[in-house]
């Protein structure tokens, strides 16, 4: 526990951060979940791209506020679009 007013202060931040930041997390894991449950059902082609553009514009703003590293983000979309376009080479 702390003992001073800076380490009080700095645990108050600590908690904060850390309800900030799981937030941030489960929105990313549904954003995920979403995404790849779309493109595994849905068959319009427009209505996929939407939805990966909207996915990777979400990704890309959690990297942005240092709640993912950018080599993680980048890994997440590149995955959702090679999921999409093996998707749309099988319907073809």
């Amino acid at each position: 526990m702390a003992n001073h007013k800076s380490a009080e202060k700095r645990a108050r931040q600590n908690e904060k951060r850390y309800m900030r930041n799981k937030a941030y997390r489960t929105k990313l894991k549904n954003i995920l979940k979403k995404t790849r449950t779309k493109i595994e059902t849905e068959t319009d082609k427009t209505n996929l791209e939407a939805q990966l553009k909207e996915a990777e514009r979400a990704i890309r703003k959690i990297c942005s506020k240092g709640i993912i590293h950018e080599n993680k983000a980048s890994r997440l979309v590149s995955r959702l679009y090679k999921r999409y376009h093996k998707k749309i080479a099988q319907a073809s």
